[in-house]
């Protein structure tokens, strides 16, 4: 998982993140998450997903990401993988959608990098998560430093 080639007005790979972003947009048919600052993007990653990624979470333990439009709710510095930032998944919406199908809707679904157990610089290859969104450790410290409670993320299909 390398950052993908840089977007038009991004940073180039390798480039610091400088400043902070005030919009997440993650792309999953690209396998991409997008920071904005001020409605330009600045900074691309490519992406990892849960292990059965097309289609909206339904359930607990589907392995799908949740589509749709979050904030950033928590901060967890002594995460089980290096360093997350948490989603306000499930949103009223699912859990009313998964109470009629008569399921849990899941949750604690992050912005994450590797497992913790991972020696350092080491990434996962394909969709690994259980729904979440999994970068390098290193692209996470840069995101994790640039973002704050509140901050919105669009997980698009």
């Amino acid at each position: 998982m390398r950052p993908s080639p840089t977007a038009p007005g991004t940073a180039p790979p390798g480039a610091p993140l400088a400043g902070p972003v005030d919009r997440i947009l993650i792309a999953k048919s690209a396998r991409q998450l997008t920071a904005f600052r001020d409605g330009r993007p600045v900074k691309s990653y490519r992406i990892a997903l849960g292990f059965a990624p097309d289609g909206d979470k339904a359930r607990q333990g589907d392995g799908r990401t949740p589509e749709g439009v979050f904030r950033i709710d928590r901060r967890n510095d002594a995460s089980a993988y290096h360093l997350s930032l948490g989603i306000d998944y499930p949103q009223p919406q699912d859990r009313a959608r998964a109470a009629a199908a008569g399921v849990d809707p899941g949750g604690d679904i992050f912005i994450h990098g590797q497992p913790n157990q991972r020696p350092a610089g080491e990434v996962l290859p394909g969709d690994w998560t259980a729904g979440c969104i999994a970068i390098s450790d290193a692209e996470i410290r840069e995101l994790f430093a640039a973002t704050a409670i509140g901050t919105q993320v669009e997980i698009r299909p």
